[in-house]
This record gives structure tokens, C-alpha cells and sequence, in this order.
């Protein structure tokens, strides 16, 4: 079964989102993108699709792809000038260290960005520092300067965000580590061996950093720190971890069409060989800062997919947006088609959320939980954590049911 909301290809394998930008109207989003498999190659495209939200996506032909010496287009992001022109920067990778890429430049060849020139290299790996891998440059704005950043992993475990800077996105200059976390640092959280998509950012008056979490080649959840960044050097205060479950990795982010920082998945396990497609994106969350701790919900552009609350807690379809305000040891219950496709019971300020019989406690905060089932894909918001998992449904109707709670369901359309 295919979701309707989160985006998938029609065909082909698809991770990273990247390059999400709000234009005259339309979001374009840009994502990892191989062609003729539902498996991960290295030979990746910048794939695209554009809509009227995030949540209504239209796919369009490849973007970027691999030759011109590029073996793979992997993750980068976009930035638009003062004049509103648009430049990419992405990972340029090839055989047969593709663990250490090169930084990329492309530039729009049509006013709708369906196809990209690309220009030159404009950063490598800088030497001194035994970096084993190298990419990932997310760009913006710095006061009357651009500044990248750029996730490198060193061979003592150690991984780090680097920082440039450049006056025109033409020619940059290394600075230095931005910031750095060893994988024996443990507490509140760990944070890999290298930082994938480590993106650095104003949000509430502070600064963030949000990455994917990976080690040995094995893909973990994303993480974040919290903290003051001046003139390319972040000095963190607090770290936490976002996400849980299976799913969730690659976090992107992006500003909604009111100026909201907003972050974006790519979702694992979705589809698979069996379907000629695999791989989704998840629902856009928007993002905030409470009592020192970065929050994610559901974005507002949501609520305008959904119908009539439901009077019975049943909906004809497995594709519904859930509200439940839990009470103290209360459990929820989500059915689809009479067999019980997800439990979560609240204990004390934790979630047990149990999928496929497989448990996983997530820290909760808000009053109201949010559970979010688009056919095969889950997402869960607590406020302080999202759960993402793979269900095994077929195309038939959901109920749900509480003990200790008010619940609400909504069919998504």
C-alpha cells in the first residue's frame, strides 16, 4: 500500500529530502533519488517535486544527475541570493572513496529549476585532520557573509561540523571546526561517529544544531544541541536526541512560506522491491524551543487534509490524524481492519509505543499526543520526540479506542 500524504517516488529508491524551499506559491522539494532499484546505490540523483505543501507533492523529472565527474549527487542544499537567483551546493562523490566527497556548485539553467548547470568544486576535505568522511554542505546566510558547514567524521571517533565562509558563493574559505562530540560521550545522549546533514541554526532566540547520528555505516536517529554559535564556532549547552523507532533519519531543514524553521525526514522501511518503489518522506514538523528543549509537531498545513472528526473513532481508510490526551497509565489502541496495528500506553512522562510486538519507550511533554498513520507509515509526536516505524496494514478502515483519555480522529485526505 502506498501512503497518500508522505511522499514517495513513482518508481525507484529515494532518501535524503534536501534543497526544500518556498517559491512564488509552491514548495520545491529536491531528494536523494536512484533510479531503476528499490535499493541504495551510490550513483545517486537530486530528484524533484514541487506543491502547494509538502504534503501534496508532485514528482518531476531528475534534476541533477550523476556524469560531468560526479559519480553520485549525494545530500546538499540551496540557497537563494539577494536577487532571488538560486545555487545549489551538494556532495559530488565517486569511486573509490566515496566517504569523502567534494563540494559541488549548480546553478538553474529555467526559471522553474527543472534542470541544473553545474559549475565548479568549491571545497574539499581539509588536510590535518584525519577525516575519514566528508559531506552534507548546508549553506545560509551569516550576517553580510555566506557561511557552509560541512559534516566530517575523524578516524579517533570524533565527530564534527566544519565551518567556511565566503562573500560571494564563489570562493570559500575553511575556518575550522564548528563543533565536535566524541563517540565516548555518552551523556544525555550519543552522537555517532559522524554527523550526517549537520544543519546550524537561529531558532528562539538561540542557536541549534540538528543531525543524523551515524557509526560504523549503521544509520541511528537524529540528534541536536542547543547552544550560542558566533562567527562560525557553536558552543553548546545542551544535547538531546529527536527521534525514535526505525524510521526517522536525514533531517532537513527548511523555512515554511511564513518564515517558520520546519524539519523534514526521509523515512526507512517504506515500500521495498515487492511494490517498484521504496523509501517516503515524512509529514513536515515545525519546530520551536521549550524549556531548553527542541519540539517538533505536526506543521499546520496538516489540518488542511483533514475531514470530519469522527463520531465513533473510525475512519474508512488507514490514513488518519489521531488526538489523544492521555491520562496516567491510559492506552491507546489503533486498529485497521479489526487487527491491532500500533499500542501506546503512557506511564509518568514516557510512552511505551508498541508496533509488529516490538516496545519502544519515547519521552513525552505535550498534553495532546499526536498519531499520525498514512497506510504503511506511523509517525507519533510527543512534543519533545517524534516515533517513526513501518505498519503492516492493507486498505481497510481504522478505528481506535483509549482507556483513561479524550480521543479524536480525523480521516486525512
Amino acid at each position: 500500500m502506498r501512503p497518500l500524504l508522505h511522499f514517495t517516488a513513482t518508481s525507484g529508491w529515494i532518501n535524503d529530502p534536501h534543497g526544500i524551499t518556498y517559491r512564488e506559491g509552491e514548495y520545491h522539494s529536491f531528494f536523494q533519488y536512484v533510479p531503476g532499484t528499490t535499493s541504495w546505490a551510490p550513483n545517486c540523483h537530486w530528484g524533484h517535486a514541487v506543491g502547494p505543501d509538502l504534503l501534496s507533492l508532485r514528482e518531476l523529472a531528475v534534476a541533477i544527475a550523476p556524469g560531468d565527474g560526479d559519480g553520485g549527487i549525494w545530500t546538499g542544499s540551496l540557497v537563494r541570493e539577494d536577487n532571488g537567483a538560486a545555487r545549489v551546493f551538494y556532495t559530488s562523490t565517486s569511486q573509490p572513496n566515496i566517504g569523502i566527497g567534494r563540494i559541488r556548485i549548480a546553478t538553474p539553467a529555467d526559471d522553474d529549476w527543472n534542470t541544473w548547470n553545474k559549475g565548479a568544486f568549491v571545497a574539499d576535505a581539509p588536510d590535518g585532520l584525519d577525516i575519514i568522511a566528508y559531506r552534507d554542505p548546508f549553506v545560509r546566510r551569516d550576517g553580510d557573509i555566506w557561511r557552509m558547514f560541512v559534516g566530517a567524521g575523524l578516524r579517533d571517533g570524533t565527530a564534527t561540523a566544519l565551518t567556511y565562509t565566503s562573500e560571494d558563493l564563489d570562493s570559500w574559505r575553511y575556518e575550522g571546526i564548528a563543533l565536535e562530540r566524541s563517540t565516548t560521550q555518552t551523556e544525555p545522549v550519543w552522537m555517532g561517529a559522524l554527523w550526517e546533514c549537520p544543519q546550524i541554526f537561529a531558532l528562539d532566540g538561540r542557536s541549534v544544531m540538528v543531525s543524523s547520528v551515524w557509526d560504523d555505516d549503521v544509520l541511528h536517529y537524529a540528534g541536536y544541541a542547543i547552544g550560542t554559535e558566533n562567527d562560525g564556532t557553536f558552543d553548546a549547552t545542551s544535547w538531546g536526541r529527536l527521534t525514535y523507532g526505525t524510521s526517522y533519519y536525514a533531517p532537513s531543514l527548511f523555512v515554511d512560506a511564513s518564515g517558520r524553521p520546519c524539519l523534514l525526514f526521509w523515512m526507512r522501511e517504506i515500500g521495498g522491491a515487492q511494490d517498484g518503489w521504496a523509501s517516503a518522506h515524512s509529514i513536515p514538523h515545525a519546530l520551536s524551543i521549550e524549556d531548553g528543549r527542541l519540539h517538533a509537531r505536526p506543521h499546520e498545513d496538516l489540518l488542511r487534509h483533514r475531514g470530519t472528526l469522527s463520531a465513533d473513532a473510525t475512519v474508512p481508510h488507514p490514513v488518519a490524524d489521531i488526538e489523544w490526551e492521555p491520562a496516567e497509565g491510559g492506552q491507546l489502541d489503533v486498529l485497521v481492519g479489526g487487527d491491532n496495528a500500533l499500542s501506546i500506553v503512557r506511564v509518568g512522562d514516557e510512552f511505551t509505543i508498541t508496533v509488529a510486538d516490538v516496545s519502544t519507550s519515547v519521552p513525552g511533554q505535550d498534553a495532546v499526543l499526536r498519531v499520525i498513520v498514512d497506510g504503511p507509515v506511523l509517525e507519533v509526536s510527543t512534543g519533545v520526540a517524534l516515533f517513526g516505524a513501518r505498519l503492516d496494514v492493507t486498505d481497510a478502515p481504522l478505528s481506535a479506542r483509549s482507556t483513561g483519555g479524550e480521543l479524536r480522529v480525523y480521516p486525512l485526505a
